[in-house]
């Protein structure tokens, strides 16, 4: 095995791979990653539960197939300087050069790497930008806590051209309705995928032009779904959970609504919420035209901030934890947030707005849970 191949394309290509890579993995192969050299390089990680694959060009001298440590490749691979790197498998050891920067890779038995499930079925064709910037808006309100894996778990909901992605850790809901290609107008399938991986995948699709969207059929024993770009793959188990029903929480019906300049809010929870934690919750105050920001109380550090808004209601207050509050005016993603509030002192629905008096975006829904604050 021996090929010639610049810096950039070999960095995007190896950190993607090793994204799927486990630091305590079940067999040792699995530390490793698989550069198969064809036509093509091809460079292949897994922890069993989600495949990673990149392709890219390069000057080939000669074919080859290796498993060398995949994270140890990474740091290097970045670590080099930016000339052409040279790979070229000497007895047990692959040595890489660039320029004057040299190293040797002890391999891997690359007959000990595990077969890994086939791609499956493709579905149809998604915008990758709109479909990475969705996935952020939504991933935000997935759980962190393992014990509870289905609100760890991103929920897509394919039906026919529309798609709906939600996540939720029970204090807070997001939910996304795009639309995208299918291959059949009459597709429907529902799977909870993990957030963490299904993020990692979108930061890498943003500007990535269409994206293939593969899901393996109702029936099959293999749940499986999957990404495909030009040059990178992403393979992955679904989730054998599904998330808790979350309609009906997003009633229309509105007993307090509420507009908001994004840009001066934000500002404001942040400044305010400077005295504050995450484990005490953000006081707003609205009445008419006016919202008061209050935190802290007591001997503790106080702080407080006025803003107008357009709001005609009655006075009422709420609390909300200020970093998920923070997380949903960023995520509506539009000059104005809409604010409707089911009840007085119960959730909000954030929704964001082009104009102020234009009517709010409903493709987004953020949902926050208040938070109890002393009085």
């Amino acid at each position: 095995m021996k090929f010639l191949v610049e810096k950039e394309p070999l960095t995007d290509a190896v950190n993607w791979v090793a994204r799927s890579l486990s630091a305590r993995p079940l067999q040792t192969s699995l530390l490793g990653i698989v550069i198969n050299v064809e036509s093509v390089i091809t460079f292949t990680g897994s922890n069993l539960e989600t495949t990673t694959e990149a392709v890219i060009n390069a000057d080939i001298l000669e074919k080859g197939k290796v498993l060398v440590s995949g994270r140890l490749l990474a740091d290097i691979v970045r670590a080099l300087p930016n000339k052409p790197i040279t790979f070229e498998l000497d007895g047990t050891r692959v040595l890489v050069t660039s320029g004057s920067s040299k190293f040797q890779l002890p391999t891997l038995p690359v007959e000990e790497f595990p077969p890994l499930p086939d791609f499956p079925d493709a579905a149809g064709e998604i915008d990758g930008g709109i479909f990475a910037e969705s996935i952020s808006q939504v991933s935000i309100a997935a759980g962190k806590d393992e014990s509870l894996v289905k609100l760890t778990g991103v929920h897509i909901e394919v039906k026919g051209s529309n798609i709906l992605l939600a996540a939720t850790d029970r204090y807070r809901l997001a939910v996304k309705e795009l639309t995208w290609n299918p291959g059949k107008n009459d597709i429907e399938n529902t799977i909870l995928v993990r957030a963490r991986t299904i993020s990692e995948l979108a930061k890498s699709l943003t500007g990535s032009g269409k994206v293939t969207f593969a899901l393996a059929d109702g029936d099959s024993k293999e749940r499986l779904y999957g990404f495909k770009s030009d040059d990178k793959t992403l393979t992955s188990r679904t989730l054998d959970e599904v998330l808790p029903p979350f309609r009906q929480l997003l009633s229309t019906e509105a007993a307090a609504e509420v507009v908001i300049e994004v840009a001066p809010f934000l500002e404001a929870v942040h400044r305010v919420a400077l005295v504050t934690d995450k484990t005490v919750p953000l006081k707003l105050v609205f009445s008419p035209g006016n919202l008061e920001l209050q935190a802290g109380s007591g001997n503790d550090a106080q702080a407080s901030e006025n803003i107008s808004i357009s709001y005609s209601g009655e006075e009422f207050s709420t609390g909300f934890n200020p970093q998920f509050l923070i997380d949903g005016i960023q995520a509506v993603d539009a000059p104005f947030v809409h604010v409707a509030f089911t009840a007085l002192n119960k959730h909000a629905i954030f929704m964001g707005k082009r104009e102020a008096d234009a009517a709010p975006d409903t493709s987004y829904k953020y949902l926050l849970m208040p938070m109890r604050y002393s009085s």
